[in-house]
C-alpha cells in the first residue's frame, strides 16, 4: 500500500512541473511581452527659426572702415549678409547662442550705409526673422585731406583716392586761414583776426571755437590731448578742452611765431628773426632756444626724433635733442621755404616758386624734387603713403589755389586740383 502512494505522488509531482513548463512557454506570458509600442521610434521635425535683434549699433558718424557690430541670436547658425551685391560684409559666417560681434567691412568714406541685413540659418535649415542694421556712416573712412585758405576757404578730400579729390565745406568765416591741425578725432582751424575753427564731425562742418586773441594765428598743433597756437607778436593759446575754447599762456617773446610741431613730449615753436622756442610742460610755460640764424622760420615738422625747421632763403635747420640746440642742414635753394612735413621716414618742404625739397638722411641734407608748378606752395603734409601741398597761381580769373601731390616719397608731385581761393595749410586726419 506504501509503494503504491509513493507511486501516486511522483506521478502528481510530475504533471505539475510538466504544467509549469508548458505555461513558461506560452508567447503570451506578461514576463517576456514584446509589444512594440514600447519601442515607437517616431523622429519631431525642428521647425522653430532663430530669433535674432540688435544689441550695438555702429557707431555715427565713425571714420573706422571696419566697425563692430553686435547682434544677438537664441540659436547657433550660420549667418547671410544681404542685400546681395550689397557693401555690408563680413568675414564672420558663424553665429553662436547669445550676443554676436562681428566686424563689418565697409568700402568709402562719406557712405552712408542703409538697408544692410543679417539673416542666421540653424542647422535644420530654418531661417530667422530679417535684422536691419541701423544705418551708419563712415567718414574720412582711414583718414583724409583738409585744406584750408583765403576767404575762410576749407576743402576736404572726402574719397578713398587720398588728395585727388576736393569738395568745398561750409565756412563759419570769411577770415584768411592759415593753418589746420587734426588730434583726437577733432579739426581746428586757425586764422586772422584770432580766428579758431573747429569740427568734431571730421570736417563735415565747422564752428567757431573761442579765441582769447585777436591777433592772426599762424599755425595750430596737436599733443598729449592739448591743442597750441601760434601768432603774431609771440602770441601763444592753448586748449585742455578738445579745441573748445582756448586762452592766452605766457609768451618769451614778441617776435611774429610761424610755425610749431610736437614731438617727445615738446612743442617748438619758430617764428621771425630766427626765433624758436620751446615748451615741456605741455605748452604752458615756454624757454628760448637759440637757433644761431636771423632768417623768418615759417615752418616746422617732427619725424624720426627730429625737428626740422624751415624758412627764408632756403634755411633749414635740425635738432636732435628736442629742439635744445640746432644745426643748419644743406639745402639746395635760396628759395623761401614756408612750410615742411614728415612721411615714410622722408622729411618734404615747399616754398616759393614750386620749390620742393626733400631728405633721405633724417634732414641732414635736401635735394630738389620734381615739382610741376612755379606757383607759391604754401603748405604740405602727410597721411596714407601720400603728400599733399596746397599753394596758389594765378588764373585768368585771378589768384587761385593749387593743390599737388606725390605718391613716390616726395620724389615727384603732380598736379591735381585747384579752388576758387589760394590755399595756405593741409592737414591729414589719421
Amino acid at each position: 500500500m506504501r509503494h503504491i502512494l509513493i507511486i501516486v505522488f511522483i506521478f502528481l509531482f510530475s504533471l505539475t512541473i510538466y504544467s509549469c513548463s508548458s505555461s513558461s512557454d506560452d508567447g503570451s506570458s506578461t514576463t517576456t511581452d514584446n509589444d512594440t509600442t514600447s519601442n515607437d521610434n517616431t523622429t519631431t521635425t525642428d521647425t522653430t527659426a532663430p530669433v535674432i535683434a540688435e544689441v550695438t549699433a555702429v557707431t555715427t558718424p565713425t571714420n573706422d572702415t571696419t566697425p563692430n557690430y553686435t547682434f544677438s541670436s537664441d540659436e547657433a547658425g550660420t549667418i547671410t549678409y544681404g542685400p546681395i551685391g550689397g557693401f555690408c560684409l563680413s568675414s564672420t559666417t558663424s553665429a553662436t547662442t547669445g550676443n554676436n560681434t562681428i566686424t563689418l567691412l565697409t568700402f568709402f568714406g562719406d557712405e552712408i550705409y542703409s538697408g544692410c541685413t543679417i539673416n542666421v540659418t540653424d542647422s535644420a535649415g530654418n531661417v530667422s526673422n530679417t535684422l536691419t542694421i541701423t544705418s551708419f556712416t563712415v567718414i574720412c573712412g582711414s583718414g583724409c585731406f583738409v585744406a584750408v585758405g583765403n576767404s575762410g576757404t576749407i576743402l576736404r578730400d572726402s574719397l578713398v583716392f587720398y588728395g585727388s579729390s576736393f569738395d568745398i565745406v561750409t565756412s563759419p568765416t570769411a577770415q584768411n586761414l592759415y593753418g589746420i591741425t587734426f588730434g583726437n578725432s577733432t579739426f581746428i582751424g586757425v586764422g586772422a583776426s584770432g580766428n579758431i575753427l573747429r569740427s568734431t564731425n571730421y570736417g563735415l562742418s565747422f564752428d567757431n571755437a573761442t579765441s582769447p586773441t585777436g591777433n592772426l594765428i599762424n599755425e595750430v598743433t596737436f599733443g598729449n590731448n592739448i591743442f597750441v597756437a601760434v601768432a603774431q607778436s609771440g602770441n601763444i593759446v592753448k586748449s585742455t578742452d578738445n579745441g573748445s575754447s582756448f586762452d592766452n599762456v605766457t609768451s618769451p617773446t614778441a617776435n611774429a611765431l610761424y610755425g610749431i610741431a610736437f614731438g617727445n613730449n615738446t612743442f617748438v615753436v619758430v617764428g621771425n628773426d630766427g626765433k624758436i622756442v620751446r615748451s615741456t610742460d605741455n605748452g604752458s610755460s615756454w624757454n628760448n632756444a637759440p637757433s644761431g640764424n636771423s632768417v623768418d622760420f615759417t615752418g616746422i615738422t617732427f619725424g624720426n626724433n627730429t625737428f626740422v625747421g624751415v624758412g627764408d632763403s632756403g634755411k633749414i635747420v635740425r635738432s636732435t635733442d628736442n629742439g635744445s640746440s640746432w644745426d643748419n642742414a644743406t639745402s639746395p635753394t635760396a628759395k623761401q621755404l614756408r612750410d615742411v612735413a614728415f612721411g615714410n621716414n622722408i622729411f618734404v618742404a615747399v616754398g616759393d616758386n614750386g620749390t620742393i625739397v626733400r631728405s633721405t638722411d633724417n634732414g641732414t641734407t635736401f635735394d630738389n624734387a620734381t615739382s610741376p608748378t612755379a606757383n607759391r606752395l604754401s603748405g604740405i603734409g602727410f597721411g596714407n603713403n601720400i603728400f599733399v601741398a596746397v599753394g596758389e597761381y594765378a588764373s585768368p580769373f585771378g589768384t587761385i589755389g593749387q593743390i599737388v601731390r606725390s605718391t613716390d616719397n616726395g620724389s615727384s608731385f603732380d598736379n591735381l586740383t585747384s579752388a576758387y581761393a589760394p590755399l595756405l595749410g593741409v592737414t591729414y586726419s589719421e
